[in-house]
């Protein structure tokens, strides 16, 4: 039973992400919020949302392991598997502000939350406490602070274009279909949870191995559907930009909420995650200095995802 009440959360999680970002972005475009704006932060925040409900709810649960291996593993899973798998299908673009700003943002961030979690500034037990939290938060805000201030720059710079667009829905609309994916969403990833743990525990499997691979991958399924569809399209840009920005909202944000909710202490979650999650991002960088991430490049990130989860299958079964 717990098999179909995963996939039914799954199909619940997808449409509820859809129509959580759709009404969102019709929202903002009735306010005129600008494209760049509704790309970078609402489709890249929005497509993070199970993350942020699923790891929520795995800190008021109790279920720290949860809450920390989801972001971690998400974030492996978004670079290495969502953009590899978009490469192959169509190299992808990165412009210069991707590896000036979000990409060093994206490592840097990575990095301070291994410190954190690993306690390198007070030597205590591995544990994200409320004021690492608060520093993350910080730093999130700080993110969407300059990426309006870049987005005004921007606009003053690059001609309105001319090009027809379609219409948003009708506010009302909007805010229906927004409230109702938000809903479907909420209670899809709490059956979702529910589910993946009753399943690992009857595998004999941790929670801190089910919330790195399954939870990880089943939450960062609007990701992948953004990021495939933005490339059946050549639109590239916004697969590279809807990853990385689910990436820093991700660290910043969701480790920053659950950390407020209780502190957060993943022990299960190793420092081989960590370094991966690390790696992951200075990898993305790397290839991205050529301002496109090639289908040869994809295949090396995916492989590299593949073997990361062959080692993790490995390790558990020690």
């Amino acid at each position: 039973m717990d098999y179909i009440i995963l996939v039914i959360a799954l199909v619940a999680v997808v449409f509820g992400a859809d129509n959580l970002v759709s009404g969102s972005a019709d929202i903002a475009r009735r306010f005129k919020i600008s494209d760049f704006v509704i790309g970078a932060i609402i489709v890249g925040v929005g497509t993070s949302f199970p993350e942020l409900i699923v790891s929520s709810m795995g800190a008021f649960e109790g279920k720290v392991d949860v809450a920390i291996g989801n972001v971690v593993g998400s974030n492996i899973f978004n670079i290495l598997g969502i953009l590899g798998i978009t490469a192959l299908l169509h190299p992808v673009a990165v412009n210069r502000e991707n590896n000036r700003f979000e990409l060093p943002l994206c490592i840097g961030l990575s990095i301070l939350t291994t410190l954190l979690a690993f306690n390198f500034f007070t030597g205590d037990d591995i544990v994200i406490g409320r004021g690492d939290g608060l520093l993350l938060l910080a730093i999130f805000a700080l993110y969407i602070y300059l990426s309006f201030l870049r987005d005004r720059r921007k606009s003053k710079i690059t001609p309105t274009p001319t090009e027809p667009q379609a219409a948003p829905q009708s506010l009302l609309k909007a805010t229906l279909r927004t409230i109702i994916g938000l809903g479907v969403l909420i209670v899809g990833c709490d059956l979702f949870v529910d589910s993946a743990v009753n399943i690992a525990t009857e595998w004999g499997v941790n929670e801190a191995f089910i919330s790195i691979t399954l939870i990880a991958c089943g939450t960062s399924l609007p990701e992948m559907a953004a990021s495939v569809a933005a490339a059946a399209k050549r639109n590239t840009e916004l697969a590279l930009g809807n990853v990385v920005g689910s990436n820093i909202f991700n660290l910043a944000f969701i480790l920053g909420v659950s950390s407020q909710i209780t502190p957060l202490s993943g022990s299960g979650i190793t420092i081989v995650d960590y370094t991966v999650m690390i790696a992951a991002a200075v990898m993305l960088l790397i290839f991205s200095l050529n301002n496109k991430i090639s289908r040869t490049e994809g295949a090396i990130m995916l492989t590299c995802f593949v073997a990361y989860n062959i080692y993790l299958i490995y390790t558990q079964s020690l």
